[in-house]
């Protein structure tokens, strides 16, 4: 009986002091409304009445917690485990399979990402191939389709159209300066070279209103037509070109008119290696798909031009393959050794014939022997610019353009600029294209597609490499070569292809945008800070 009395002593005190259920209010507030709703008193608008005027004679209650008796039970505070330090420099995170095995390692020194390549996590393992959803068929077929689809276009780059027009003028000007005596001797005419120069900057600005309005991406369906046309040209005018000044460069027809295919191959060039490279894709860091056929496509136009005794328009053909060959994602090794093999063939090219002696002459500018001879247009337009001073003669007072000076109005109108308008012209002139380099080179990088970053780069890259091969032999720089200087020499070939790649740059501008990832992304570094 004790022992009877004595359990159900112990039972009683446990249920006492175990908690009460509480339900939940909630749960309680939705019964009592329907119960409420279920007796409908006959005065409910009484009813009403009186809730509400309880509701406000009650006190508001304000930051009221209800606490429930579950609340009431804490649970067992787990024990904190240290994570193992981790090595500030060379450590390495390793991510590992079930099994043990490992899967991947990345490095707490930071990534290199690059356009081609942003995964922060470098696997050691063999690689699924990556499924397929779309057949190659219909990503060819998405592609035309995106060629077709019309695009909005935005106004063109008003900078660069007025550095492209404030050379243009200079150049109208200083052609007609430069030339007037010899126009005068030659023809009995001060301004006939002038008012050629004035039809072919006319016919220039035209084709770049009809390029700027031509959407650039139509270019990419003819550049293979224009590399079936161009290189023929250059053949021809092996055989059947004008000669002269021991290059022959120019294809005559009729005693009027007068070509230089080369000028034309670079803006085919630059077209065709742009959808050609966009088309390659990741392939263009491979040799065999990449290198290998590259360097067979451009050897062949720089032999041709090598072979018309051209050696500065071959330099700037190779010039713009170079920067849109790394452009579009060359490896680098493969880069530098076709690089390096570029740099012996063009060595040699430059030990031949009379260019041996231009590099001889260059070395020694002021040889009594040499600046009568090989050396007369280096050393005339040294002097030419040094006797320019700050601020020049002035216009039309150069005495330098009266038959000292070989060519004032072509390949050495610069140091006539120099010697009319000083250091304060010439500076002018080399702001203006540090101008359009940066224009051009900026409008490259804001292009959201392949095939328009790699084009401007070229078109821009042409352009300025011109420029800098033409003041840097004008000022003895570098060995004398003859090319003229964009926009400001004489020549109808150069002003009117040149002023239609500005055309294409012009259209490439209506086009861009601030994109969250633009088609060239530079490389970057993740640095961490270091601690002190």
């Amino acid at each position: 009986m004790s022992r009877d009395s004595n359990r159900q002593g112990k039972l009683g005190t446990r249920e006492r002091e175990r908690p009460r259920p509480v339900r939940s209010p909630a749960l309680e507030s939705a019964e009592q409304r329907r119960e409420r709703s279920r007796e409908r008193p006959a005065g409910a608008a009484e009813a009403a009445r009186e809730r509400k005027k309880a509701r406000a004679q009650s006190p508001p209650v304000r930051n009221e917690r209800r606490r429930f008796a579950v609340e009431e039970k804490k649970s067992p505070a787990l024990p904190l485990k240290a994570m193992p330090p981790l090595k500030r420099r060379g450590a390495h995170l390793t991510m590992a399979n079930k099994d043990g095995t490992s899967v991947a390692t990345v490095s707490s020194g930071g990534l290199t990402i690059g356009w081609r390549s942003s995964n922060r996590v470098r696997t050691t393992g063999p690689q699924p191939e990556p499924a397929r959803v779309i057949s190659e068929e219909e990503e060819r077929q998405l592609a035309q389709l995106e060629m077709s689809m019309p695009r909005v276009a935005r106004r063109i780059d008003p900078w660069l159209l007025i550095i492209v027009m404030a050379l243009l003028c200079i150049g109208v000007v200083m052609v007609y300066s430069a030339s007037s005596f010899l126009a005068a001797s030659y023809t009995g005419d001060a301004g006939y070279y002038f008012q050629r120069e004035l039809m072919w900057v006319g016919l220039g600005i035209v084709v770049m209103l009809v390029t700027m309005r031509i959407d650039y991406r139509t270019w990419r369906r003819f550049s293979l037509g224009g590399m079936i046309v161009i290189l023929p040209l250059l053949v021809i005018v092996l055989r059947f070109g004008v000669t002269a000044y021991g290059a022959a460069r120019w294809l005559a027809l009729g005693s009027f008119f007068q070509f230089q295919p080369s000028e034309l191959a670079k803006l085919v060039l630059a077209l065709y290696i742009a959808d050609w490279l966009a088309r390659k894709g990741n392939q263009v860091s491979s040799f065999l798909y990449g290198l290998a056929p590259f360097v067979i496509l451009v050897g062949i136009v720089l032999g041709l031009v090598l072979l018309e005794n051209d050696m500065g328009t071959a330099i700037i053909i190779a010039g713009i393959a170079v920067a849109m060959f790394f452009t579009a994602g060359a490896n680098i090794a493969q880069f530098l050794l076709a690089l390096a093999c570029g740099g012996l063939i063009f060595l040699r090219e430059a030990l031949k014939g009379y260019r041996y002696y231009r590099i001889t002459g260059f070395l020694d500018p002021f040889n009594n022997y040499w600046k009568t001879s090989i050396n007369l247009q280096l050393y005339q337009g040294l002097l030419a610019l040094g006797s320019g001073n700050w601020f020049g003669l002035g216009l039309g007072n150069s005495r330098e353009k009266t038959g000292y000076l070989p060519f004032p109005y072509t390949d050495s109108i610069f140091p006539i600029i120099g010697e009319e308008l000083g250091f304060v012209g010439c500076a002018l002139i080399v702001v203006l294209f540090l101008f359009l380099a940066f224009r051009g080179f900026r409008l490259a990088r804001r292009t959201q597609d392949l095939y328009g970053a790699l084009l401007a780069t070229g078109i821009t890259t042409w352009l300025i490499l011109q420029a800098l091969i033409n003041i840097g032999a004008n000022t003895a720089t570098i060995p004398y070569t003859g090319v003229p200087l964009p926009f400001i020499s004489f020549g109808g070939s150069s002003i009117v292809v040149s002023l239609a790649a500005v055309g294409i740059l012009l259209n490439i501008s209506r086009y861009i945008q601030e994109p969250e990832m633009p088609a060239l992304v530079r490389y970057t570094i993740n640095f961490q800070k270091k601690r002190a």
